[in-house]
């Protein structure tokens, strides 16, 4: 063990085989090495890697070839990077091509579907944050602070809105850099998005509501199937270039409008000044209720920020955030400015529900606003997502020049639409073939017409992951042109 020799390696805490003369590149062999034992259970969920200085030591290469692979597999899903610098087996496997191959049978599609066995080796899955950069430390200095500093009352059970002081300090956060008209008593603290519309809905069927429109193309989750659940009639509002179509809104007799205005999900387009105020036009016209989830807002790269629409009307807009993307899913923690009327109702909902988010989780995320954490996490993260999407877009420019990137001024992601001799159901399975995990734009449509795009989730792969992610779709396009 340690030593190495001409055509392999055997490394200290890691069995490691090379073979310098096979013309396949050390840091793959590497990869391939590390991925092989995962999956066959060798190397068990969370255990720890050996340095990459101490591995290439071990193997007789350079550290930057074990940090190459090392980096990829992070990419893939198998391994995870820790604070403190050191790496572990990921607690999950990566997504399988079985499971796409089950997503592309529920969009319908009639592609050929690729070999179950293979596993994504890059997957471009949105909706994801990269949150082995938490801040664990200035998290932590948090927690201890309202340890220590937190009255005992406040361990007891509260109203259903949340704390008062993250309700505080949500209302100054939000109305400095999101352009709310936030007060504490119209705040409703929930576990995440998905709580919070629900909690909505309920309220809205209850208080007569009979149909919610949604923006098409939209998530498949949360309102939409909420909605249906509720007995809510769905209809879909059809996305322009600059997000919902306005002009359509009247032919959609709904009492709800759920919008990504900030940056649509999934195409991009931000919500102009005008049409905001046709927005709230018809709200009040019709008595009905905007439902603005602020997606994507924080991450902005190459345009000014655009406030929120609950400025402009807080009697009829209901302001939904949350803290999934910004900081860690896992938190669960979400938060709405909800219209004075409603608030009793949703408040009441929220305590139905479970009794009230955890206090601590809550008191500590205030201390994290007020001491301004939050936003030195956002101005630290800002860059690195860039630098993610410029290299997403650069490999586009290089690999694929003939689709078309949209939505690329913020978030986490970018839709390419496909020119019109690509079917994106064959791209898609093409591309999982090549062990490639991307989605198509049409299973999120509602009435399911419009043009073939990609979703390209670029939040937590290596700018080197991103690039061979691209090329090996474009080695997939080229298959199905000429198949």
């Amino acid at each position: 063990m340690g030593r190495s020799r001409t055509n392999s390696g055997l490394a200290e805490d890691l069995l490691i085989e090379l073979d310098r003369d096979a013309g396949v590149p050390l840091h793959r062999q590497i990869e391939a090495s590390i991925r092989a034992s995962i999956r066959a259970g060798r190397l068990r969920a969370d255990a720890s890697l050996p340095p990459t200085r101490t591995l290439a030591a071990g193997l007789g290469v350079s550290r930057g070839v074990v940090v190459e692979a090392y980096q990829q597999l992070v990419a893939e899903g198998y391994l995870a990077s820790r604070s403190g610098g050191y790496t572990q087996v990921a607690a999950t496997m990566p997504q399988t091509v079985a499971d796409a191959g089950s997503a592309l049978s529920t969009a319908g599609s009639t592609a050929q579907q690729p070999a179950r066995s293979v596993v994504f080796r890059i997957d471009f899955g949105y909706g994801r944050t990269d949150v082995s950069q938490f801040p664990r430390a200035a998290w932590l200095r948090s927690v201890r602070t309202v340890l220590t500093t937190t009255p005992n009352d406040r361990f007891a059970y509260l109203d259903g809105r949340g704390v008062p002081e993250l309700r505080q300090a949500l209302c100054d956060y939000l109305n400095r850099v999101r352009g709310t008209l936030a007060v504490p008593g119209n705040v409703v603290v929930c576990n995440g998005y998905g709580q919070g519309v629900a909690l909505l809905i309920q309220v809205l069927a209850r208080r007569g509501a009979r149909r919610i429109a949604l923006e098409d193309p939209s998530s498949r989750d949360d309102a939409r199937v909420l909605a249906a659940a509720a007995g809510l009639d769905v209809v879909g509002i059809p996305v322009g270039p600059d997000g919902v179509r306005v002009d359509a809104l009247d032919m959609a007799d709904a009492d709800a409008l759920v919008l990504t205005p900030s940056h649509q999900w999934p195409t991009g387009g931000v919500l102009s000044a005008t049409a905001r105020a046709e927005v709230i036009r018809w709200a009040r016209r019709r008595g009905a209720i905007v439902i603005e989830d602020d997606y994507d807002a924080e991450y902005r790269y190459d345009r000014s920020p655009v406030g929120a629409m609950q400025g402009l009307a807080p009697e009829h807009v209901v302001y939904c955030g949350t803290a999934s993307k910004t900081l860690a899913p896992g938190l669960r923690l979400g938060w709405m400015v909800v219209p004075p009327q409603l608030v009793a109702d949703v408040a009441a909902a929220k305590l139905l529900a479970d009794r009230g988010s955890s206090v601590i989780d809550q008191l500590t995320f205030a201390d994290f606003l007020t001491r301004g954490e939050f936003d030195r996490h956002l101005r630290r993260m800002r860059p690195v997502y860039r630098r993610r999407r410029d290299a997403l877009l650069d490999a586009l420019r290089t690999h694929l020049p003939d689709l078309r990137p949209a939505g690329i001024a913020a978030g986490q992601h970018v839709v390419a639409w496909l020119p019109p001799d690509l079917d994106e159901a064959a791209v898609v399975a093409a591309a999982a073939r090549h062990g490639l995990g991307i989605q198509g734009v049409g299973p999120f449509r509602i009435a399911g017409a419009g043009p073939g795009g990609l979703i390209f989730g670029y939040a937590i792969l290596s700018e080197s992951a991103i690039a061979e992610g691209v090329a090996l779709l474009a080695t997939a396009i080229r298959e199905v042109r000429g198949s």
